[in-house]
């Protein structure tokens, strides 16, 4: 268990990144869900003890990480937004190099987990080719194996599916399911759908605060029969803008499909079964409502 208690985190610039986070994450996979800007990185850097919150207390498995990091970071996998490698060294060894920084002194030992880790993130066939030259999901891959070095009991992911085609970001959300129930895995992403196949519990994140959490499917209940959705044109969706508590607008096939929250059916409208795109977008909604009129 990871418990998140009055977190807050200002930095140089006067921006306020974190606001009082407060959070209690099981084992398990738990998605971290909000958009650019929300708070979402500056949260796992200090989760991660890449930088000190300037208040609250976040205690993992009965380890006091603020005054204890060096404590987490043995149990710690971690794989940021953006992350670097060496040029011109293969994959296995720069996996062998970080798993000797990792703690791994025991050569016979270190060469197992290596091409273990190689073999489970489907890049044995692959690893003696620079890891500079790998494509966006290979790469990804890479570092989900590295963060698994030590078999750490906390694995945090940052936008890890950014970017990847299709088969890739299928890829690697079966890596991420293999990785099993025992341990505290952070999914920190904007991508509403790999939250809702990949995550039984999550978390809604913006302007530094915590706006939502629960389970995908019981919040997604919550709206059921409140969401309303309706083909329009570009000049109808200004109106439509101005009448309704519009969360959502997309093009499909060229064409404009809102969809809107409303306790009646509004005239014109049809019922559309809700989703988590609809939790995700209604919570953002009345966050950036209730801010504007604090205005």
């Amino acid at each position: 268990m990871l418990s998140i208690s009055q977190l807050t985190k200002t930095y140089s610039n006067g921006v306020r990144a974190l606001d009082g986070i407060n959070l209690n994450i099981p084992k398990g996979m738990f998605g971290l869900l909000g958009p650019n800007g929300a708070g979402k990185s500056s949260l796992m850097r200090t989760i991660a003890t890449l930088q000190a919150p300037d208040q609250g207390s976040i205690v993992f498995d009965g380890t006091d990480v603020i005054a204890q990091p060096n404590e987490l970071r043995q149990r710690l996998g971690y794989l940021p937004q953006d992350f670097g490698v060496y040029p011109r060294i293969s994959a296995e060894r720069l996996l062998d190099h970080l798993a000797v920084l990792k703690g791994l002194n025991n050569k016979a030992e270190r060469k197992e987990a290596v091409e273990g880790l190689l073999v489970h993130t489907n890049l044995w066939q692959h690893r003696d080719k620079a890891v500079s030259g790998y494509s966006g999901g290979m790469r990804q891959r890479f570092g989900i194996a590295q963060a698994l070095l030590g078999d750490p009991d906390l694995i945090i992911v940052d936008e890890p599916t950014a970017g990847l085609d299709p088969e890739e970001r299928n890829r690697f959300h079966n890596l991420l399911v293999s990785l099993g129930e025992e341990k505290v895995i952070i999914l920190s992403t904007h991508i509403v759908d790999d939250v809702s196949e990949l995550c039984p519990n999550m978390a809604v994140l913006g302007q530094g605060q915590i706006l939502l959490e629960g389970n995908p499917i019981e919040l997604t209940y919550q709206l059921k029969g409140r969401i309303w959705c309706k083909q329009v044109s570009q000049e109808e969706l200004k109106e439509i803008e101005q009448q309704y508590s519009l969360i959502s607008s997309r093009l499909i096939a060229g064409k404009h499909v809102v969809h809107i929250m409303a306790d009646d059916a509004p005239e014109g409208f049809e019922a559309a079964p809700a989703n988590l795109e609809d939790v995700y977008f209604s919570t953002l909604y009345e966050s950036r409502k209730k801010s504007a009129q604090a205005a």
